[in-house]
């Protein structure tokens, strides 16, 4: 019987993926000891301290995460200049522009420093440095700690730690588990909040092909945008200041004109924000029957309302660009993701791993104390957890995340009915408080229009009212039905009517004269506040299976580094700085396709389609290809634009710098593939790619297309 339990398991274990070079997100602190060798053979030319280093400028003083890790950006100047991706930079360029200063469409080029455009709350965050600090973290953590006792006591000793890093500097600190909280490392950064920007392209450039493109290669889009970093006179960070000045680097990247070989080794610094490699079947099989179909279906919804109403109105256009492109990738993202894990026979893969988990744990007495019940606990806590799930994720989608504007605007409310509740109203309170809404009603309204909001409100409530059990509604969506028999059109109508956040004019004169009576009567601040009595009831019944389930998939990893002694384990991404490292390569998606590693800006010409609005190619560049007008950007007579690598990448990874062996900075990191899109929860080697526009075009369109020479004279350009 030993002997069939041991055949069955060596069968199993076949089905287990093992990493490769172009697999893993790796920890900086880390990589001298576990990838150097490796890096070296694929032809890295740098030492690990020239990538990572405390007490000397590296790779990593360059690379920095936008905004805490939505995306990544590097320094490409002695002068602050930053390099990301036109979509990470979308929100700024739209909210800059007007009907008639449509920067958009028709790009924006900073010809001087005073021309560069401020944004406030932007930010970017530079490493300073890591290191791991699982011992003391773990010193007061035992096993035999309930979930909530061992993560107050997890709190505390966190807090301790971020203190005692960051006492007497302007630094802050993050301690971040790993491997599901078997490991805990420090990450001490530097954030600046003066972020101006410099240069985009149009959208005819930087979002070429749009959502039909999206995922997919080939691809011919020049995804890149330029902001700059200042600092107080002092080199600190600063908020913004006319007097500020330029950052001035630790390190900033070389730019090479050398472009790439099929087979060149490169690497990938950034800051991905989150995969589950170690995902159970249980859970994928959740993502397949519950997040992405409903995600997918409301999502679909509101997007088609959104483009309806900017196809018809110019105005609309710009103020539902960034929400609708900000909506539409995650949508895509979730058709491509069910699609992957469907056609890679996930599940199968997954189940097939835990089956071999189970033998190993089953050999071992000790194993089955430690390990026995951690896949139980997973399972029952996505399967208990099932309809909670269902119903929350229709709140957050129908209601929140794009559901109803007004709605989510309403929620700063309740810091002003807790003040006017109050038996002598503060007054200087109640002033601050006021201003504050005045000053985020100012951007709100800047990009809202009522009627578009009055349609998807609509929508959504069908959606909630249809898909729902009544049991998980917010009154204000359940009296649909019990005070307005179920006509949503008469609902919305009258809280259209009604509403003061659904006006400026009527919500700025409320401010200037609040009332406690006014404010408990407006049936927008009655749907944030029956919204919040369900949220918080359902999260808390949420708590007990997440608490469950994390505490499960602590013990199953644990469990998995035990199992495979020899394997060198990487932890998921948490929007904390990783490398990863593989080469330029093409690729067969299926039976008798091949993909080149790169395309040129002939492709983009047989693209162009001038009826169709993601299509269109701008007469210049137009011109500039007839003429070959390339420059020194140029590669044998044609223009490179787009390029592959199998370097491992997510969400987040956006902007990232895709680096050759000697440091210097050949593209930038933008997408993922369509064929490989279940690869935040498994990577499949021979499919994933990286899709990365060509530094040598980001170039061509600053210099020969915009004209901003000036801006390539900064950068220091290598051959």
């Amino acid at each position: 019987m030993k002997r069939v339990l041991k055949i069955v398991l060596v069968f199993l274990l076949s089905f287990q993926l093992n990493v490769r070079a172009d697999e893993g997100m790796w920890l900086l602190s880390l990589i001298k000891q576990l990838n150097m060798d490796e890096m070296k053979e694929m032809g890295l030319k740098l030492t690990a301290e020239q990538i990572y280093s405390v007490n000397n400028a590296s790779l990593k003083d360059a690379v920095g995460a936008l905004d805490y890790g939505s995306c990544t950006a590097e320094l490409i100047s002695g002068e602050g200049l930053l390099l990301t991706n036109h979509h990470c930079g979308y929100g700024e360029i739209q909210y800059h522009s007007s009907v008639e200063y449509d920067y958009l469409k028709d790009g924006f080029w900073a010809m001087t420093r005073e021309e560069e455009l401020p944004n406030e709350g932007k930010t970017i965050s530079f490493l300073v440095r890591m290191e791991e600090v699982t011992d003391q973290v773990m010193t007061d953590l035992v096993d035999e700690m309930g979930p909530d006792e061992r993560v107050a006591t997890m709190r505390e000793v966190i807090g301790r730690i971020r203190s005692e890093a960051t006492a007497g500097t302007h630094y802050e600190a993050q301690v971040r588990p790993m491997f599901a909280g078997n490991r805990y490392f420090l990450f001490v950064i530097e954030t600046f909040r003066d972020v101006r920007l410099v240069g985009a392209p149009p959208e005819s450039i930087g979002k070429f092909g749009a959502d039909t493109d999206n995922w997919m290669w080939p691809r011919h889009t020049g995804d890149f945008a330029l902001f700059r970093v200042y600092t107080g006179p002092d080199g600190k960070p600063a908020d913004y200041s006319p007097e500020n000045i330029p950052l001035k680097p630790k390190h900033y990247l070389p730019v090479s004109l050398n472009g790439y070989d099929k087979g060149d080794f490169s690497m990938v610094l950034g800051f991905p924000g989150g995969t589950d490699r170690y995902m159970t079947s249980y859970e994928v099989q959740r993502l397949l029957d519950i997040e992405h179909p409903n995600r997918i279906k409301i999502r679909g919804i509101k997007q088609d309302i959104m483009m309806a109403d900017m196809q018809a109105d110019p105005k609309v256009r710009l103020q539902y660009a960034d929400k609708y492109s900000t909506s539409s990738n995650y949508w895509k993202y979730s058709i491509g993701q069910s699609q992957g894990l469907r056609n890679l026979q996930v599940v199968d893969k997954k189940k097939a791993q835990e089956a071999a988990f189970e033998l190993w744990v089953h050999e071992n007495q000790d194993r089955e104390e430690m390990y026995g019940d951690a896949l139980e606990m997973i399972r029952t806590g996505v399967e208990e957890s099932m309809e909670y799930e269902h119903a929350y994720q229709y709140l957050m989608e129908g209601i929140i995340r794009g559901g109803m504007e007004s709605v989510w605007q309403g929620f700063a409310l309740r810091e002003l009915h807790a003040v006017l509740s109050q038996d002598e109203v503060n007054q200087e309170a109640l002033a601050a408080i006021t201003a504050g809404l005045k000053e985020s009603a100012a951007d709100f309204y800047k990009d809202y229009n009522a009627p578009t909001d009055k349609k998807i409100m609509k929508a959504m409530l069908h959606l909630l009212l249809e898909d729902v059990d009544e049991q998980y509604l917010p009154d204000f969506v359940a009296q649909v039905n019990s005070k307005y028999k179920g006509n949503v059109d008469k609902y919305v109508d009258k809280y259209f009517d009604k509403s003061m956040i659904v006006d400026q004019d009527r919500y700025m004169a409320f401010l200037d004269d609040p009332s406690l009576k006014q404010l408990e009567k407006d049936p927008t601040y009655l749907a944030v506040s029956t919204f919040f009595e369900k949220f918080n009831t359902m999260r808390g019944a949420m708590m007990a299976y997440s608490g469950k389930m994390q505490e499960g998939s602590r013990l199953y990893i644990k469990g998995l580094i035990e199992m495979y002694p020899g394997r060198d384990f990487y932890p998921d991404a948490n929007s904390t700085m990783r490398l990863t490292y593989g080469s330029v390569g093409d690729y067969e998606p299926r039976d008798a396709v091949l993909y080149e590693h790169y395309t040129t800006l002939e492709g983009v010409m047989e693209k162009e389609d001038p009826d169709n609005y993601e299509f269109v190619v701008s007469p210049k560049l137009k011109e500039l290809y007839k003429t070959r007008d390339y420059g020194k950007y140029g590669m044998n007579g044609t223009m490179p634009v787009c390029f592959t690598t199998n370097n491992d990448i997510t969400g987040g990874n956006s902007g990232s710098p895709v680096i050759n062996g000697k440091g210097e900075l050949i593209g930038l990191a933008f997408d993922g593939n369509w064929e490989a899109m279940s690869g935040d929860v498994a990577f499949e080697p021979e499919l994933q790619k990286c899709i990365n526009v060509d530094i040598r075009y980001v170039l061509f369109v600053i210099d020969k297309y915009a004209g901003a020479t000036h801006l390539v004279e900064e950068m220091q350009l290598v051959r």
